[in-house]
């Protein structure tokens, strides 16, 4: 069997998308070689890696969204008047806050469900990119304890508090390699990068928001440094499901994100499965962006 190398990208809500990818996968019967991620797709990453399907996966984030029910996969995301994410959110209090959400009890929730507290309990070897904020530059986490590491990948600079780790303060690794697939293994025979920023359909003309200001302000920033590392650093498949309108914050709209992202998977899966018989891909993924 080939081995497959899957790097799942950043973008906070946007997240919901990686979902569909995994389906694949798992409705396929192969698992990835390796699993590099970052923010959200350091969390999803590492909860598949941990040995969850994606069903179970949507499933703890229905948990996570929404208030608990039994629902089938085709209805679990339809249920957004209860938004038990604000649950897991801890604000800090003051008036020079360090972050807006510190993070503790997502990081219990994820500690419960993803049952495996390091990197070397893990069924898939994953590496976690987060930022060190003042030396600016990219720190990778391979080994040793995980949750820390996916907290300090998720944290946005002032949404969620930054991690101190040793000598460092670490924040999201969006900030240096957003899409980090150049630090997929050198073994991969396949090499799979998922890029969720998606689009937006605001006028070009519109003088933006100072919501807007700072969050697509972050979006140029990642945009352009993916476009670099991809031109740097070649994949197999480059998958940007087709998401549009979605803000990093928009964990309420899991029902819209997750049906934009259904719209990459049959084609992906094809791609993939060409893949996986020695043949090309019927399109050539890198020129079609």
């Amino acid at each position: 069997m080939k081995k497959i190398g899957l790097t799942l990208g950043g973008g906070g809500a946007k997240g919901f998308a990686h979902i569909p990818i995994l389906e694949v996968f798992d409705e396929l019967g192969i698992k990835p070689y390796c699993i590099t991620g970052t923010s959200i797709g350091a969390i999803i990453g590492g909860l598949y890696a941990s040995g969850h399907s994606a069903r179970e996966i949507a499933e703890m984030i229905e948990q996570l969204i929404i208030a608990p029910q039994k629902a089938s996969l085709k209805d679990m995301f339809k249920h957004k008047d209860l938004f038990k994410f604000l649950e897991l959110v801890d604000p800090h209090m003051g008036l020079k806050p360090k972050g807006l959400i510190k993070g503790d009890k997502l990081l219990n929730f994820l500690y419960q469900e993803m049952e495996v507290d390091s990197f070397e309990g893990l069924e898939i070897p994953l590496k976690v990119v987060a930022t060190d904020f003042w030396r600016r530059e990219q720190v990778v986490f391979d080994s040793g304890d995980i949750l820390p590491a996916i907290r300090a990948s998720m944290a946005i600079p002032y949404v969620f508090t930054p991690v101190i780790f040793e000598d460092r303060v670490l924040v999201d690794g969006g900030l240096m390699n957003n899409v980090p697939h150049d630090l997929l293994s050198p073994k991969c025979d396949i090499r799979i990068a998922v890029d969720i920023m998606g689009n937006r359909s605001t006028p070009k003309t519109k003088i933006p928001s100072p919501m807007d200001a700072m969050f697509n302000t972050y979006d140029v920033m990642m945009d352009a440094m993916s476009k670099e590392k991809l031109a740097n650093h070649p994949v197999d498949i480059y998958l940007q499901p087709p998401l549009m309108d979605i803000e990093m914050l928009d964990f309420h709209k899991a029902e819209i994100i997750y049906a934009q992202g259904l719209e990459a998977k049959d084609d992906f899966k094809r791609k993939l499965e060409h893949l996986l018989e020695g043949r090309k891909p019927l399109t050539d993924w890198l020129r079609r962006r």
